[in-house]
């Protein structure tokens, strides 16, 4: 069953699944800045970095805010933290069953059955 929380998480890693918009991100927490600041750092049209953007925005990952002519990108922290837990929860489940793998690895081994003389 799919709950509205895995489709908003989908569409977080979908946004993030490109490399472009990793780097928007990244920026944008660095330093909030115009989408034409950033479409000045790519080597794409205005309008790509614009629609890169609107991926974003529409994740939750950024936000945009009007002033003047300009469209400032802010990131949205608060999506990037629910990415984070989520992430992290993955991670503690496999550092567990990593522990649990030593544990049997470090374990004596069962002693064999002896044949029958």
């Amino acid at each position: 069953m799919v709950v509205d929380e895995d489709v908003a998480t989908d569409r977080v890693f979908a946004a993030l699944a490109d490399a472009t918009r990793r780097d928007i991100v990244r920026r944008v927490i660095a330093q909030e800045a115009s989408v034409s600041a950033l479409a000045r750092t790519y080597q794409m049209s205005f309008a790509a970095v614009q629609k890169h953007v609107a991926v974003l925005e529409r994740a939750g990952l950024v936000t945009k805010e009007r002033r003047g002519r300009l469209a400032v990108v802010h990131p949205d922290l608060g999506t990037l933290a629910v990415a984070t837990r989520l992430l992290d929860s993955f991670e503690a489940l496999w550092r567990a069953r990593i522990g649990r793998m030593e544990d049997l690895l470090a374990a004596p081994p069962p002693p064999r059955n002896q044949p029958a003389d």
